[in-house]
């Protein structure tokens, strides 16, 4: 299940009701302090864990009187079955539990008059309102057979030891059921059957907080490594047996002495006393386990930005093994200002790293940040604008211009003033491609422009731009820079980016536009330095869809550590790990007509 969106209303800052949208991958909220970015994330910690965080009497929003708090949630890739019990098998859709765009939206009502707030499950859904078939979910099995011979429904053809089964008659012996959208309670009979199936299927939620003081005696390191230690103990079990009986043996045999020797002085009072073990050992309380580096340094003693970095990844690896032990098919990362402490570099590594593992089918990332750094380096679309109004209510807004607008003037993120040329392609992964193998063709040419670290030039993909990216094609493109364009030839006839090759060629400005003359980027890449990295050897052609032809060769090879992949994923690390191996003799060999550096020349020329 993935996590589409959230509802809040009546909680904390966000007094009104309002639905943020998440990506399937990636989802960033920036704003100015104090203005609800981390009351997002923790409404989802209350929503599937209620545990780092509680929902508190004190929740509600102080300018209203309302203490029902609401926190909902809408969920995507459904399961198709849900198993009420060993007879009983149905469907979210046969019970009419979806919304009326198909989704499962779940809302929980918290009571916070309440000393303890109590909490209520309802499912928000197009369900059947017409008289005597709008409750089914609620009735016990007798009361549904009841209702069959109240309905005069004959019972001949259904199943009436399941429950799914009489509901599902009902309905479709029902002329007309009114279907609206109701709020369905989870709390009785199948309906709470439902509820407790469905919480299997939730993703694992996991949120990592930015005021904590990242010690090695945090919980995400102390958990696992009491885990651990349990689990070694469990191994050594007949071990341990052996050595508790010899202490026992040993220990009785000194307080046996001690009571032959108290005979000698008083009978009686020896006579009184049997030498018993107070409490079975525990030893997993034996172990302490800390964290040190190589030079024996404690993590405690390292920097912030280290500290926290090394719990982070702790923070990961436990909520994998939650994952795992619950059976959840998702994950959920909530991570609050992911830049803390870091220096730049560590925070391109950081969004790097969550941008790839937010690609993994199974993996939902969500940040807040309000550093122009990190938020330089998202993808557009993933960036989420929370903001207070002028009175006083909490918006959460997205993917237009004039968000990434004000995202931009907000944390003041501006274009380099030294760029020269702007460089347009297709998408992030052209962009990747370019600068490892600039990078490598100026080491043996200098003359030709390392794209990396030229800070004259600016890549911009034309789709999936990052906010950095955005920023310098919006503000710089009306100053009149020349631009080169290069785009993947394709398979269509004429190609896609034909007229616009042939535009930018017309305008006589110095502008410069071209198409591959391969299918694509990924054919300018050598099959050895595809092999060095995934393991698969491929004969391809200038044609051939080069992803396309990894992605089954890896899927082929159940040995192979990439397996199973898809395309998207294949199409990363071949413009990023695989161009990386690229050397001037393997681009030689498999561009010998030297299409990509006569583009570098292009760029240079007009630097």
């Amino acid at each position: 299940m993935k996590l589409k969106s959230l509802i809040l209303e009546n909680f904390r800052a966000y007094k009104e009701r309002i639905r943020i949208d998440f990506n399937e991958g990636i989802t960033a909220f920036i704003g100015k302090n104090d203005v609800g970015k981390s009351t997002i994330l923790e409404a989802l910690e209350i929503f599937f864990n209620n545990n780092l965080v509680k929902i508190a009497v004190d929740d509600p929003n102080v300018y209203i009187e309302d203490k029902i708090v609401t926190i909902g949630c809408v969920f995507t890739d459904l399961p198709k079955e849900i198993i009420l019990d060993a007879t009983a098998v149905t469907s979210l859709d046969e019970e009419y539990l979806l919304n009326e765009d198909g989704d499962l939206e779940i809302i929980k009502e918290f009571n916070c008059s309440l000393k303890t707030p109590k909490e209520a499950v309802f499912a928000i859904a197009l369900h059947p309102s017409a008289e005597k078939v709008n409750d089914l979910l609620s009735l016990k099995q007798k009361e549904l057979k009841d209702r069959l011979k109240t309905l005069g429904i004959d019972d001949k053809e259904i199943d009436l030891r399941s429950n799914p089964s009489i509901r599902k008659a009902i309905w479709q012996n029902t002329p007309d059921l009114q279907l609206s959208t109701n709020k369905i309670p989870l709390d009785k009979e199948d309906a709470k059957k439902i509820w407790e199936s469905l919480k299997k299927h939730l993703p694992t939620f996991a949120l990592f907080q930015a005021d904590r003081p990242s010690t090695d005696q945090d919980a995400e390191v102390q958990d696992p490594m009491k885990v651990a230690v349990l689990e070694a103990i469990r191994s050594v079990e007949t071990e341990l047996q052996k050595i508790e009986a010899t202490v026992r043996e040993k220990a009785t045999e000194v307080a046996l002495r001690t009571i032959n020797k108290l005979k000698e002085m008083d009978l009686s009072l020896a006579s009184q006393l049997n030498p018993e073990f107070k409490s079975e050992p525990k030893w997993d309380s034996i172990f302490k386990l800390t964290l040190t580096g190589d030079n024996g340094i404690s993590i405690n003693k390292r920097g912030s930005g280290v500290r926290r970095l090394i719990l982070l990844n702790f923070f990961r690896a436990e909520a994998e093994r939650k994952q795992k032990e619950q059976g959840s098919s998702g994950i959920i990362y909530a991570i609050e200002e992911p830049e803390t402490s870091q220096h730049p570099t560590n925070q391109k590594l950081l969004v790097d790293a969550l941008m790839d593992l937010s690609e993994q089918g199974n993996c939902q990332i969500i940040l807040t940040t309000h550093v122009p750094g990190l938020a330089g380096l998202l993808p557009t679309e993933c960036l989420r604008y929370v903001e207070r109004d002028e009175h006083g209510n909490n918006n959460v807004r997205s993917g237009d211009e004039n968000v990434y607008k004000l995202i931009a003037n907000d944390l003041g993120i501006l274009p380099d003033k030294r760029i020269k040329v702007l460089i347009f392609v297709e998408g992030p992964n052209d962009v990747t491609f370019l600068k490892h193998i600039s990078a490598m063709l100026h080491k043996h040419d200098p003359s030709l422009p390392d794209l990396a670290t030229d800070s004259r030039v600016a890549i911009i993909p034309l789709g999936g731009s990052t906010l950095k990216q955005w920023v310098e094609e919006h503000y710089l493109k009306g100053l009149d820079l020349p631009e080169i364009h290069i785009y993947d030839r394709d398979t269509q006839n004429p190609p896609k980016y034909q007229d616009v090759v042939n535009r930018v060629n017309a305008r006589g400005d110095r502008s410069w536009a071209t198409l591959t003359g391969k299918r694509e980027l990924e054919n300018y890449l050598h099959p050895d330095a595809i092999y060095e990295v995934l393991g698969v050897r491929i004969n391809y052609t200038d044609e051939d869809d080069v992803p396309k032809l990894v992605a089954q060769a890896i899927n082929n090879d159940y040995n192979n550590k990439y397996a199973p992949i898809n395309e998207k994923r294949v199409k990363k690390l071949l413009n990023d790990e695989v161009a990386q191996r690229m050397t001037y003799d393997r681009l030689q060999d498999i561009d010998p007509n030297g299409e990509v550096i006569s583009w570098l020349k292009q760029i240079a020329i007009r630097l």
